[in-house]
Formats: C-alpha cells, structure tokens, sequence
C-alpha cells in the first residue's frame, strides 16, 4: 500500500517570503483552499514541513 497525502492550502502566500510562495506552487497548489493527492516521500514531506502554517495535511491508504 503506496501511502498518499491530500494537502490543501488554507491560507493565501500574499505577503509570504519567495521561498515559501515557490514551495507552494512545486507542491501543486495554486489557490486557497485548492486540494492536491501527492505521495509520500521525504521531499514532499520536507516541502510541507517548510509551509506547514500554511497548510492542512491528511494520510490517505491507497
């Protein structure tokens, strides 16, 4: 079982650092409240790591 994560961006990168609005956008989100099923892998959990104010995270079992 590949283990997934459903990220969604609850809050707006106006006013954020360049890095952290970049992190956003390679994760795939676009706007607020957007959702995206990425997998779980080291990477993506440090690029959520990174913005995780920003976000809201839960494990899916695929």
């Amino acid at each position: 079982m590949a283990k997934k994560l459903e990220i969604t961006l609850k809050h707006s990168v106006i006013g954020r650092p360049e890095s952290q609005r970049v992190t956003v956008r390679t994760l795939g989100l676009r706007k607020t409240y957007q959702t995206v099923i990425q997998e779980d892998n080291p990477a993506i959990r440090g690029m959520i790591r990174k913005v995780s104010h920003l976000l809201t995270v839960h494990e899916l079992d695929d």
